[in-house]
Parts: structure tokens; sequence; C-alpha cells
């Protein structure tokens, strides 16, 4: 294959891969991971390939020697990082373990014999002033290796706790060390070259001393995480900055002497600027967010248009120079091409970066959508020049009948023969550009101006009055002090927020403004902005509205036919309904093949008569029916949380550690002793021992006793205490059945606290899933002793334990026996209120399939059923 046509294969599969990126923003509305889609894509894929053909090839220009593996090394090494991205997102989407684990080894294999073969280049290297760039290249191989490994750990816990932390690290080692040593390598020479403009004297230097500085960085930033220190992650970050501008300095005198006149310059330009940009406020990020949550919430949000600005505009910027260079054939096709590339270069850097700029400033849904339909032009923009550039560079190649291999070299460093373009007139791109930008935002603003703090009337838009209004609001049990906020019209309202409770709390406003979740003694003041109508405010905290968390901004002197502000209803918020997962529940459904239901099965109480045990509260965003994925609150990361057995006499010392985000606590039914300490709410990073004697026999639930407390328990804070009978005889087989109900919030959120009011269940579950045993059946065999102990956790609703074909002949029901195995009846239900429990048993006659349910057969039809396979 010609030289020629060994770029356009190999690159290719960036332009394929950038395709995948544009599909991936159309879909990702529609899937379970729209972030992870969004910034895994380009970053897995084009930019991943992009590097792993280009710091190649550059290698190959700075060692002057040619790779050892040659184009066949490369070839299977982009094979293997092709099939292991794409391995790990169709994991990902399919909630499929199997998948990521194996496309992150098969990706770390193309990434290690991609490092391996450039240290073998560098190291028989032939002496040059910048071939110890290389190791710009290496370092960044070896950190990759470090970020794989924890995104393959990240999504086998599915532990949110670990994945708020460790996510830090994984962008830190992936996004600044993979793709950001590769990138501030490769611009000492690149940059220049771009400019066609002379290498500055101290490049090679800078380069040399900023590469430790980087890597120092990054080490730090991403120990920051892993030790739990958000001040280590800010102060890593801080270093990496140091490094970056010690060689953006060079470049920018390079600018000076030569500014940038191409869409490549301004491309590069521009994504250096992104990747300080990004830097910087991952470092301020770190050091704001109050826990590693907030920092995952609030950085990830803002990481796609970063990721766009940076990775995506470097890859697209620097093949616009280098395609033409290496890939058209010769000279005359080279400049041919270069100059389609060139088109409307100002305009799409412009309507490219300024889209991702105003995407980040509060701007309303709207005015977002069509701002990334914008950038996503510019990137299709792009794809098409470059096809259209390969077919203008063929036809001159024809037309002046050049051999297929006459493209100049990549001479790093060294500037062109040619002069650069002389300067055009940029004006008219740039209005057009910023013309299009500001209809984006104006129809976004104009369908949604409360989103952007501007309040209206009937009668058109406020006027303000120039005045401040401010305000000092606090919080008295679980209610805001005051509740309702007078404010003259036209007036700013300034509301300073001061946490005065004892759980964590927010400020929400109905405009969109909204304040942080501060713990108890917290306050942060906010601009609401100009008011001309009534608008409520609430705390954002699952459940906290529903129990009065709620106030009313109120208009003074409004003019005649300017609506006024109403009572808060307290009722289901607009549109809930249309955001519930409950849309989503088909229960005739599989969940996926590697499905692991709740272990039902009971060990026998253990010899100790001390029961040490820790308890993690941890938010998990867990499924909860096949396809229905909620934020669930655990203790240990389950729901139900872990059995905990014993008998009479027995003592447990419970630790509870709470790693979540809002305050929680524990409530054991087993125990008998004043609840004020050891059933008194936690905040995020507080623990707490509760000990209690089991000295009565029975199944105890234990749960988040926090209000409002249905909301805590209808999410998942809920669990077992089996205390043995003296005389419970041993069985063949012993189950627990924990009977709850989901009242399900948007996909991947928590419970709707509204529809808990209802006590209308969406899902009603054994142990957490609906059906969960219909799809792995319980087993048993004929004449076995089977032994099913019961808990219904609510909140609301009672159960009714059946088995379709079976007789109880032992029923045993809060603390006492109802039924013997020698008395001559039979029992068919084990009857149980929200937080009773008991135990049923008998013996399957014959072989089959026998349907458990709970007789409520409304709650049955919702997820409350299963099977016993008896062989």
């Amino acid at each position: 294959m010609s030289r020629r046509n060994w770029y356009l294969a190999t690159n290719s599969v960036v332009l394929g891969w950038f395709v995948l990126t544009l599909v991936a923003v159309g879909v990702h509305r529609f899937v379970d991971r729209p972030l992870w889609l969004l910034v895994h894509v380009p970053m897995l894929g084009a930019v991943t390939a992009a590097i792993l053909i280009w710091s190649q090839h550059f290698t190959d220009t700075l060692t002057r020697r040619a790779a050892p593996a040659g184009r066949v090394g490369l070839g299977l090494r982009l094979g293997l990082q092709t099939a292991g991205a794409l391995a790990i997102t169709a994991g990902m989407l399919l909630d499929a373990i199997v998948p990521v684990l194996v496309g992150a080894g098969v990706l770390s294999l193309a990434v290690i014999a991609h490092a391996v073969e450039l240290l073998v280049q560098l190291r028989a290297a032939l002496p040059a002033r910048f071939a110890p760039l290389v190791r710009y290249y290496v370092a960044a191989a070896v950190v990759f290796l470090g970020g794989i490994a924890l995104g393959a750990m990240m999504a086998a816990s599915h532990a949110d706790g670990l994945a708020d932390r460790f996510v830090g690290a994984h962008l830190v080692l992936n996004a600044f060390g993979w793709i950001g040593l590769t990138a501030l390598g490769t611009l000492v020479l690149l940059w220049p070259t771009v400019l066609h403009a002379r290498v500055d004297e101290a490049a090679d230097a800078d380069a040399r001393r900023a590469l430790p500085i980087l890597l120092a960085g990054l080490v730090i930033a991403a120990a920051g995480p892993v030790v739990g220190v958000q001040p280590v992650l800010a102060i890593g970050m801080v270093v990496w900055l140091i490094g970056a501008v010690l060689i953006g300095v060079a470049g920018a005198r390079q600018a000076r002497a030569m500014p940038p006149g191409t869409f490549a310059g301004y491309s590069l330009a521009a994504a250096y600027g992104w990747l300080v940009v990004a830097a910087a406020a991952l470092a301020v990020h770190a050091l704001a967010a109050p826990d590693w949550a907030t920092l995952h919430e609030r950085y990830l949000a803002a990481l796609p248009p970063l990721i766009v600005g940076f990775a995506v505009q470097i890859v697209a910027g620097a093949l616009s120079y280098l395609l033409p260079v290496v890939a058209m054939g010769s000279p005359a096709a080279a400049k041919a091409g270069a100059e389609v590339l060139d088109r409307g270069a100002v305009f799409r850097v412009v309507a490219l970066n300024g889209s991702i700029a105003l995407y980040l400033a509060p701007m309303p849904s709207l005015a977002r959508v069509l701002l990334s339909f914008v950038a996503a032009g510019v990137v299709v923009a792009f794809l098409i020049l470059v096809i259209r550039a390969l077919v203008v560079g063929r036809r001159v190649r024809r037309g002046e009948g050049a051999e297929p291999d006459r493209s100049p070299a990549v001479a790093l460093g060294t500037p062109s023969t040619q002069p650069p373009a002389p300067p055009r007139r940029r004006t008219g791109a740039v209005a057009a550009a910023v013309l299009v930008l500001a209809l984006c935002v104006a129809g976004g603003v104009g369908a949604d101006p409360a989103a952007v703090g501007i309040s209206t009337t009937a009668q058109g838009e406020v006027v303000p009055s120039g005045d401040t209004t401010e305000v000092t609001v606090k919080v008295s049990g679980m209610r805001f002090v005051p509740a309702v906020i007078p404010v003259p019209y036209g007036d700013r309202l300034v509301v300073r927020f001061e946490n005065t409770g004892t759980d964590v709390h927010d400020l929400t406003f109905a405009n969109g403004v909204r304040t942080e979740r501060l713990a108890p003694g917290g306050s942060q003041t906010v601009d609401v902005g100009v008011v001309g109508a009534g608008f409520e405010g609430w705390c954002s905290i699952a459940g906290h509205r529903q129990m009065g968390m709620e106030l009313t901004v109120a208009v003074v002197g409004a003019p005649s036919g300017a609506p006024t502000a109403s009572a808060p209803t307290g009722g289901p918020t607009p549109g809930a309904d249309a955001l519930s997962a409950a849309e989503d529940i088909d229960l005739e459904k599989q969940p996926s093949a590697g499905f692991e239901p709740w272990p039902a099965a009971l060990e026998p109480a253990p010899d100790t008569r001390v029961h040490r045990v820790t308890l993690h509260v941890k938010e998990i965003v867990t499924e909860v029916a096949p396809g229905v994925r909620q934020t669930r609150w655990t203790f240990g990361g389950t729901s139900p949380g872990p059995v905990l057995r014993g008998t009479v006499g027995d003592t447990f010392e419970i630790t509870l550690v709470n790693d979540g985000s809002i305050g929680h606590s524990i409530d054991f039914h087993a125990g008998s002793l004043a609840p004020n300490q050891p059933m008194r709410t936690i905040q995020p990073g507080e623990s707490l021992t509760y000990t209690f004697t089991a000295d009565l026999a029975g199944i105890w639930m234990y749960h988040c006793s926090t209000m409002p407390m249905s909301m805590h328990i209808a999410n998942g804070m809920y669990g077992a205490v089996i205390v043995d009978p003296p005389d419970l005889a041993p069985v063949d087989e012993e189950y627990l059945l924990v009977q709850g109900e989901l009242y399900l919030g948007p996909q991947g959120e928590t419970a709707d606290a509204d529809r808990i009011a209802t006590q209308l269940p969406d899902l009603v579950t054994f142990n957490g899933y609906a059906n969960q045993y219909v799809y792995r059946p319980l087993t048993a065999g004929v004449g076995d002793r089977v032994r099913v102990w019961l808990l219904d956790a609510g909140p609301n609703t009672p159960s009714a334990f059946h088995i379709v074909g079976g007789r109880f002949d032992t029923v045993y029901r809060e603390g006492a026996y109802q039924l013997r195995r020698d008395d001559p009846g039979g029992a068919q239900v084990l009857a149980l209120e929200p937080a009773q429990g008991g135990f049923v048993e008998l013996a399957f006659p014959e072989a089959g399939d026998y349907s458990f349910v709970t007789h409520r057969m409304s709650d049955s039809e919702k997820g409350a059923r299963g099977i016993v396979h008896v062989g």
C-alpha cells in the first residue's frame, strides 16, 4: 500500500469514530448512560485512534528510526483499540460487565504495545534535538493504563461512593494524562510548523522541564480521590497547570511573531485554551465542592463541551494540517486539499468555541440544544470538507500526472518554504458566527425566560426598578423561615440561605436559581434575579419539599394585570408523571444475561454471641426491574441491606458510616433503648455505634428513621434482623423474602415523594427487584423441609404471602407460633402489616414450579412474585 493510501486507511478509523460521535450526540438522550456515551465515544474512539496513528508518525520523524513492527504493528494496534473501545461501549450500554472488562483488557494490550514500540525507537534514536519529546508519548501511554484500570474497576464495583471519588482520578489520568500529555508534547513542534514559524530557542529545554512537572501534577491529582482528600486533587491540577503553561508560553511567543491564520492554527490554539480552562475548572471545583458527589456532578456536567473544545478540536485542527501534507500525493494536491479544509475557518472556529462557551453559561435547555446543533454542525462540516479535500486532491493529482507518493514529509519545526497565505478579511465571518449564536440564545430565552432569571408579566418584560431586596432565609425543623418573601415589583432579589437545621438542605427557586446542598451551619448567597411575578422556592432533597420545606416569593406593588404569587400547593411537581420511570416498566422483559438476584438463601446463625457489623450508607444507581434504574439509598450497597442473624441474648454492635450525600440514621426494631442518640441522623462523613441486646425472638425490621421516613424506606433503606426462637428446628432449605414498594422517579433518580404519599406503588418486590425469582427461581427437592422467612418493609402496603400449590403446616408470626407442624390444621397465607414479620414452613409433594406471591393480587402483578423450582 502506498504511503498516501496507508494514511487514508488509518485515518478513516478516526473519521469513522467522529461519525459515531455524532450518532452518540443524536441518541444519548435515549440510553441509560448518556453522559458516559458523550464522553467516551470521542475519547476512547476518535482521539485514542488519532493518538496511536500520529504519535507513531511523529516518533518516526523525531527519532529518525522506523517503527520495528512497521505498518503491520500499527494496524494491529488500531484493530485492538477499535475492538476494545466498541466492546467497552456495548458493555456499558447493555449493563454487561464481561464485555467491559474484556474490552478494557484488549485496549490495554494495544496501549502497552504502543508504549513498547515507541520506547524501543527512543532508545535506538539517532541524536536529535527533539527526540526526547517521545517521552511524552510513552509517559502518556503508561498513565492511560492506570486510567483504564480505574474505569474497569468502577464499572465492576457498581458502588457510587467509590465512583464519585475514583472518577476524578480516572478523568485526570485519561483526559490530562493520555490526551493532555500527548497533545502538549506534539504542540511543541506542530504549533510552529502550522504557523510557518521558527521553533522557539527555549522550546526543547522548556519541554524537558515541563514533563516531570506535568507527571508530578498527575500523580498528586490522581492521589487526591484515592485518599479521599479534595484539596490534594486541586493541588495536583495546579502543579499540572504550571507544566502546561510552561509549554504555552513558548507557543505564545511564536504566535506573536507569526499569528495563526488557518483553521488548523485557530483550532490548535483554541484546543490548548480549553485544556487549560478544563484543568483550572477541575482545581476550582475540587476546592469549592462540599463532597465528592457534588464535585462529580458539577464537573461531569461540563465535561462534554470541554471534550469538544479540547480533544475533538485538537484532532480536527491537527488533521486539517497533516492530512493534506501526507495523504494528498503531491505538493499541488496538498495545497489544493489544504485550501478546501480551510474554507470557512473563522466562521467554524468562532461558531464552535462560542457555542461551547455559551453552553457552559446559565442557559435555557432549548438554547443548549440549539447550541449543541451548532457544534455538531461544525463537526459535520469538517467531515464533509475532509471528503471534499480528498476528492479535490485526487483531481489535481490526476491532472498533473503525479506519482502517488509525492507528498512532502512533515518536517516538524521547520518553516514551510511557501509563505503563509495573506491575511483575509475576518469581520464578516465573525459577525455571521456571532449572529448564529445570538439566534440560538434568543430562541432559547424567548421560549423559557425564567431559566435565565428574566421574570415577565402578561404585559411583557419586567422593567427593573434598580433597587435590591436582600433577605435571609433560615431553617426551623422542616420549614423555611420566613415562608413568604415580599419583594417590590421590579426589584432584584438577593437571598442569603443559612442552614440552621439539623440536616443537609438546599434552596431551589422556580426560575432555576439554586444554592448548593449545605450541611448544618452552612450558608450561601444567591442572586435570584429581577422579580416581576410570584413563584415558589423549595428544598430539592428528596422528600423535603413534601415535608413542608417550601416558601413563596410574593410581588408587592405589581401593575394591573401582572400575575401574583400563589401559595405553595404541596402537590406533585407539574410534569413529574411524564418523567417517571414507571412508563418504562415491562415485566415481560428479561434482565440482562449477567443478572444476579439478591441472595435469598439464609445461613444458620453464627456461634458467636457478640455480632460486630459495620454498615456503610451508599447511594447507588441500580436496576429495580428490567430496563428501570433508580438511585437507591442503601445500607451496605444493597436493598434490602445485609441480613443480621443471631440467637436470643446475643449482643449486636453496629457501626453506621454515612458515605452518602445527605443525612441518614438507623433504627433497629430488635433492640429496646432510648432512641435519642443511637437513632439520631448523622451527616455525610459521620459515623455512630448502635448497640443492643436481642432478648426477644422474631424477625425484626431495621431502617433509616430520618424524616421523611417514608421516603428513606421506599428508597431502599431497610433490612432484617433474625433472632432465632430457642426451639427452632433445622430444615433442608431456608430463605428470606423482604417485601418492599417502589414509587418510581425519573430514570436514574430517587423515588418520587409525591407518589409515596398516594400509597399506590409502581412496583412491589421481594428483595428489591421485581419478579427476580421468576427469572432466577429458588430451589428445593421433593419432600425437603423448607422455611421461608418474611418481612414486610412497606412503607405502606400489607403483604399476604402465599405459595401456589403449597400449604403451610407451620406459621410463626410476630414472635409467636400460630400453627405448629403437629397441629391438625394448616394455613394458606401469612398476613403481615408493614414492619411485621414471621416465617412459614412446608414440604413440596412433587416436582414442579411453585409460584409464590402476595395475595394482594394487584401487588403481585406489580412484581411481588417468584418461583420455587422443586426437583
